[in-house]
């Protein structure tokens, strides 16, 4: 692929910002330090908030995931639920009541004990949340699994599913909905629902969240190291804004195995070759979003570059209250069309990346073999943007920078290409670079962008995990509302038969399809690579990599 001047420029300041062109002390070159070893990961973004409840996106939960844990957990490098904070749980025959039983022992960074009040304490803390807080960009996963709150300021926010949280002893949890839910037991295991101390929560739940929609400032805790308290394996110690770097140290009174290195630092290196000549040059122990075209030479020089499994899944938004032309189905299918997604697979992604024909991957029951397709035409295109009466139609099409994602190695590349399909068809784009956090995610779910790119990477092994989260109901980043849509994605939610579940999921894939909410693109399996004296830990489809197990050989 021809990389522009400008492209070179940005290459050569990233890799001069993490000392790739330059050399440095032990430290800094990411090398074992005196005193125990220093494990530096090259992140492809930066997190918004060191407070997981906070967050929708991967680059923040690579980072909290280390400090903070869930009551379930998954198998490490699989996707079969196993216990987390909880030794074990189990629900009622109607799903509406599950017990946790939690495990002795654990105590948070700042000291206080795990009992099943802490655990009620942030159940009911996220339950309670008011103003900016009750915004789907800030409380976008607990909207998710459980609805709205106790008190919802918005007619367009979820009913609360939430119904309370009870201490029955010391250590045993028992949380209750008001009706059964597909998203649940695995919603349990969401970092963004992730235990903190309950002191913590004291110190910082006066302070609050401000803005809206697209303009939102995250409370000042959440921006800082030092405030917040979880049980995982490292602590948090130090968010250096400035040369985009956390720092997190072994928690030596972790209940678990203890962390195999003494010091983990995520630096963000938004460039992926930036990234690789830092592996290359000694500068950090591993990076994650390997460019295709990198993974052979990292091999042929003895890195290690380990695939995970295919469970992610790259898509155009449409904004259908951005832009009034999209609440037109042939707008919304000429669009479709007018996408070369098999382009973007074979000169984008890396081998083993196929066209989605569906909100989903093929991994995941519940996936259709009778959704409706829509294949590449640019005619075709033009013919329904004609019948539409939208022959000049002009699209604000949004964009990430400064990150690349499991779904998206190369977002500003996937984009010119998409470009170059529209116009072909007769659009008019107008290009939205925004920086990936907080901008560009804020933007996105406020809808504020006509087309945007986006994916996602399953957090549990159960379909509504994919096309739940986007259209069990009226979602600001989508701004449409189909009863049709709703009620077949309702029909699948709230079956408790596994099996009758599924065929539920694939009908509702088919609604989803004929209606066309957006486009699905593609689903891949991403690189991620270590260095060649580290043992890394076991790669995870759900990219929860665990960076405890990593040690130096």
């Amino acid at each position: 692929m021809r990389i522009t001047s400008s492209r070179v420029v940005q290459t050569i300041a990233a890799a001069l910002a993490v000392g790739v062109i330059a050399t440095g002390c032990a430290s800094e070159r990411g090398e074992k330090s005196e005193g125990g070893d220093t494990f530096v990961f090259g992140a492809a973004g930066d997190p918004g908030s060191l407070d997981p409840a906070l967050a929708s996106d991967g680059e923040t939960f690579r980072v909290t995931r280390q400090a903070f844990e869930a009551l379930i957990e998954h198998e490490p490098g699989g996707t079969k639920l196993v216990g987390g904070l909880a030794e074990s749980w189990d629900s009622n025959d109607d799903g509406t009541e599950w017990t946790f039983n939690l495990r002795k022992g654990v105590t948070f960074h700042d000291g206080e004990k795990l009992t099943a009040e802490a655990v009620c304490k942030n159940y009911d803390h996220w339950f309670n949340w008011t103003g900016t807080y009750q915004n789907s960009a800030v409380s976008y996963y607990w909207q998710t699994i459980f609805g709205g709150f106790a008190k919802n300021e918005s007619e367009d926010t979820p009913k609360a599913n939430y119904k309370g949280c009870e201490a029955k002893d010391e250590l045993t949890a028992v949380i209750s909905v008001h009706e059964a839910s597909a998203n649940l037991p695995g919603g349990f295991s969401l970092q963004a629902l992730a235990i903190h101390s309950p002191k913590a929560i004291d110190k910082y739940e006066a302070q609050e969240a401000t803005g809206e929609e697209d303009a939102i400032s995250y409370p000042e805790y959440s921006q800082k190291a030092g405030t917040v308290a979880g049980t995982g394996p490292f602590r948090i110690v130090e968010w250096d804004k400035g040369n985009k770097e956390v720092t997190l140290e072994r928690f030596d009174d972790y209940w678990g195995e203890k962390a195999g290195v003494e010091k983990l630092v995520f630096r963000t290196i938004a460039e992926e070759s930036a990234r690789r000549q830092a592996l290359q040059a000694g500068n950090i122990h591993g990076y994650d979003l390997v460019a295709p075209s990198d993974v052979a030479t990292l091999e042929k020089e003895g890195f290690q570059v380990p695939v995970r499994g295919v469970f992610n899944l790259f898509y155009v938004g449409f904004s259908q209250e951005a832009n009034k032309a999209l609440q037109k189905k042939d707008v919304r299918q000429a669009i479709t069309h007018a996408i070369d997604r098999e382009n973007i697979v074979k000169t984008q992604l890396p081998e083993g990346g196929v066209v989605a024909t569906q909100f989903m991957p093929d991994t995941v029951d519940g996936y259709s073999d009778k959704v409706a397709t829509y294949e590449f035409d640019s005619a075709k295109a033009e013919e329904l943007l004609k019948k539409a009466g939208e022959e000049g139609l002009a699209v604000d099409f949004c964009y990430p920078t400064e990150v690349t994602r499991p779904y998206m190695p190369a977002p500003m590349d996937m984009f010119e290409l998409m470009k170059t399909d529209l116009t072909e068809a007769g659009i008019k784009v107008n290009p939205k670079p925004m920086k990936w956090a907080p901008d560009y995610l804020d933007a996105t779910e406020a809808g504020s962008c006509d087309l945007h790119l986006l994916g996602w990477t399953g957090d549990f092994n159960d379909a509504y995990n994919f096309i739940g989260t986007w259209f069990a109901g009226y979602d600001k980043q989508w701004g449409f509302r189909d009863d049709e849509v709703f009620d077949a994605m309702k029909a699948a939610e709230s079956e408790p038969d596994p099996a009758k579940r599924v065929e539920l999921y694939k009908k509702a894939n088919e609604v989803i399809m004929d209606y066309i909410p957006g486009v699905p693109v593609s689903s891949s399996p991403p690189s991620i690579a270590f260095a060649k004296d580290v043992n890394p830990p076991k790669v995870s489809p759900l990219t929860q990599e665990n960076f405890a197990e990593v040690s130096f050989k």
